[in-house]
């Protein structure tokens, strides 16, 4: 059990809703932020328990912004907490956080988990997310259910929509630059990890990728270049051909 589910377990101030799979998610890509300091934004204040654990988890040196349209959530404010009054899905109020808050190394979205609510969070402020920073969007089986704006692959949901980051992180390799193209996702996009209802990307500076070889090879090649490869499939297209008319 780590330090956030101990928090958590024996928490009895604020409420905290969370589901128990995620502390272990939240502590592995966190805990090098920890006594920093580390700004750290979460969309969806509720009764404000979870900015109490943040503090505790990330200690005295982190700022923590909560984002939240219910009003009363202003009452949650102290030293260490700044509370923003706003709707997630309008991207003008998201454009006129980019503009409040100084610093984002850490933004957790557990807000609305509507569609549009976590799209347009996603890309009006994954580019304001520090160089080396983390996004992570959590409640994702919201994307699956119909009350939400959810469905089985169903076009427009986050997870869809998501699923769009494996080629953007890969877009080095296309050939067909007309459809996927190096983009400044690929450029600043690490890595993604997805766990259940959870997805969590690792920002840091990318450049293309290129390979190396060392040692010396001691044994024929087993894969012969693709060009060869057609050229034999071809012979032995021809081959077979000619063996089934008997000649």
């Amino acid at each position: 059990m780590n330090d956030l589910e101990k928090y958590f377990t024996a928490n009895t101030g604020r409420l905290i809703h969370k589901w128990k799979h995620y502390f272990e998610i939240y502590d592995r890509h966190f805990s090098r932020f920890r006594d920093t300091e580390v700004h750290v934004v979460e969309f969806g204040v509720s009764q404000g328990g979870s900015l109490q654990m943040w503090k505790n988890y990330f200690g005295p040196k982190a700022k923590i912004f909560g984002i939240d349209i219910n009003h009363h959530c202003k009452k949650f404010e102290d030293e260490q907490v700044e509370i923003f009054i706003g709707d997630q899905e309008d991207r003008i109020f998201l454009k006129s956080l980019a503009k409040k808050i100084p610093k984002i190394d850490i933004l957790i979205d557990d807000g609305g988990h509507a569609m549009k609510q976590q799209i347009n969070t996603f890309e009006e402020l994954f580019p304001y997310i520090d160089n080396n920073g983390v996004y992570l969007c959590e409640d994702l089986h919201t994307s699956y259910w119909p009350e939400w704006g959810g469905g089985y692959k169903k076009r427009g949901t986050f997870i869809q929509y998501s699923k769009n980051f494996i080629d953007f992180i890969n877009a080095w390799h296309s050939v067909q630059k007309s459809k996927l193209r190096v983009t400044d996702f690929t450029n600043s996009a690490h890595s993604l990890h997805y766990y259940d209802s959870v997805l969590v990307i690792e920002k840091r500076p990318m450049k293309k990728p290129f390979h190396l070889k060392t040692g010396a090879p001691t044994i024929p090649d087993l894969n012969p270049p693709m060009s060869s490869f057609r050229r034999f499939k071809g012979q032995w297209k021809h081959t077979i051909d000619r063996i089934i008319r008997g000649r």
